[in-house]
């Protein structure tokens, strides 16, 4: 006789509480009160998280758990703790230096759990890089730490929202320095990246990749810029001939119309003003920022510690919620992989 099927197991995420005196606590109190089909931890300093709770209003439970064994599904008013207590107390809204390494503790342990496989996928809560530095740690972002932390991967920032993907060939770079970092190496391993994870992770066959120019009209035929010409068309024409369905190099100033939208499944921007405003003004607060091109998968708020609504009830927690979701889901489509 043959048994029933044993239902798959659910996704297991573990969320890092990012600075203690920012919304990071309070968001995920409030995103937790939501049901969500996972098996979820915090690791944070859990006084804190009881603290916020209650000052935010919430009548919630705060359970300490061992990552070896945890296994309870998330329910609602209950919040499961990895425990990582801060050295100094924490008032909410005042950034504390001497508290940066109980972040940094935070972020490396839920990362080296998913690497042992122990969960599936991290989200990160927003840190202050200022307090990081200041507690004397070399801090320039998570995306570069958490990447050093994976064995010195090189990471693709992109940041989606429900109907718009936008990644980013460079990142945090002044302006002037943007064209020479445009080069064929670098535009081949994003957009390998790019295509390998956009397959995985939303089950595209062959995700359609929009590819902006870095010049106005995209170099409108030379004549105000030859990094088209020279490198990105170039390129394109590459990794196209080897399967990849890449299209442009397009306008920037076109190419996130709705018509262009609708044939693409991703937007390849040169820069970060190129491509992050038109995502953020479609949906800020509901907007995931995701870290491609990593051995585990990373989602994370669009927002910073917004120090002065921590601890005020006012903060918004639908990118911390939306950020857990596509977690969940991300990670229910890699198993399929």
């Amino acid at each position: 006789m043959n048994q029933p099927a044993s239902p798959p197991a659910l996704p297991k995420i573990v969320i890092s509480a990012g600075d203690p005196a920012g919304i990071g606590p309070d968001i995920i109190a409030l995103a937790l009160q939501n049901p969500i089909e996972a098996v979820i931890a915090v690791a944070a300093d859990p006084a804190v998280m009881v603290d916020r709770a209650h000052s935010i209003g919430l009548r919630v439970e705060v359970k300490e758990v061992d990552p070896e064994l945890h296994q309870d599904p998330h329910q609602v008013g209950l919040i499961s703790v990895l425990p990582c207590p801060c050295p100094e107390s924490v008032l909410p809204g005042l950034l504390n230096p001497a508290n940066a390494q109980q972040v940094i503790q935070a972020i490396d342990l839920a990362t080296d759990l998913c690497l042992r496989e122990k969960y599936q996928a991290l989200v990160t809560a927003p840190v202050n890089k200022a307090a990081i530095n200041d507690g004397g740690i070399p801090f320039s972002g998570h995306t570069e730490w958490i990447a050093e932390r994976c064995g010195s991967f090189d990471p693709v920032m992109m940041l989606a929202s429900s109907s718009l993907r936008v990644c980013l060939a460079t990142t945090h770079l002044p302006l002037a320095d943007v064209p020479g970092a445009i080069t064929a190496d670098r535009l081949r391993s994003v957009i390998k990246v790019m295509h390998t994870d956009l397959s995985m992770l939303y089950q595209l066959e062959s995700p359609r990749i929009g590819v902006c120019g870095l010049n106005p009209h995209a170099g409108e035929g030379g004549y105000l810029g030859m990094e088209e010409q020279r490198v990105i068309t170039p390129l394109m024409q590459e990794l196209n001939d080897e399967g990849m369905n890449l299209i442009g190099p397009l306008p920037a100033d076109t190419a996130f119309t709705s018509q262009q939208l609708s044939d693409l499944d991703a937007v390849l921007a040169m820069y970060h003003d190129q491509g992050l405003p038109v995502v953020k003004h479609q949906g800020f607060g509901q907007v995931v920022n995701v870290t491609l091109g990593l051995p585990v998968i990373r989602t994370s708020v669009d927002h910073g510690t917004a120090l002065s609504l921590a601890g005020t009830g006012n903060a918004s927690a639908e990118s911390m919620l939306t950020s857990i979701r596509l977690a969940v889901e991300f990670s229910r489509n890699k198993s399929k992989r």
